[in-house]
């Protein structure tokens, strides 16, 4: 089974998801059932934190000055061993402004997906390579919504 450790950075996250380590432990159980997930045996950390922490990050680690929603910063491109596959940090500022759209719960899982994908080896540098990437998001989300009540 596939495990997060989910470290909290930033408190505003406390308010839109009680317990971001129990929710993302039980998307992760719902979708070991689904095939990027299933028999994968592998852990990856969830940084959740501020547009400000972002900025830095993403200055730091990509020399652009400005925030994002989702970085990924997997340890080795072909993760499907059994091991730690890396880390994810998000933004609650960007997320919480694009689910006033949505929800903030589709929005997050959106989000962590993403970079799940990059840590296991996708990438949307090139035009083909994001419509692969944005397929399988959209499958893995369509399942997860027929699986999955958004009320957590």
């Amino acid at each position: 089974m596939i495990k997060a450790n989910v470290i909290l950075g930033y408190s505003s996250w406390k308010n839109k998801i009680k317990k971001p380590d129990s929710y993302i432990r039980f998307r992760l159980k719902k979708l070991s059932k689904y095939s990027i997930f299933k028999n994968k045996k592998h852990e990856f950390t969830i940084f959740l934190t501020s547009s400000n922490k972002m900025k830095k990050l993403n200055k730091k680690f990509r020399k652009k000055n400005k925030p994002t929603d989702v970085l990924s910063f997997p340890i080795n491109k072909n993760s499907n061993k059994n091991s730690y596959i890396g880390d994810i940090a998000l933004s609650f500022e960007i997320i919480n402004k694009r689910s006033k759209l949505t929800n903030f719960n589709i929005e997050f899982d959106k989000m962590w997906l993403h970079g799940y994908l990059h840590l296991i080896g996708y990438d949307h540098k090139k035009f083909k390579e994001f419509k692969k990437m944005n397929a399988k998001e959209n499958l893995i989300l369509n399942y997860l919504k027929k699986k999955i009540d958004y009320k957590y």
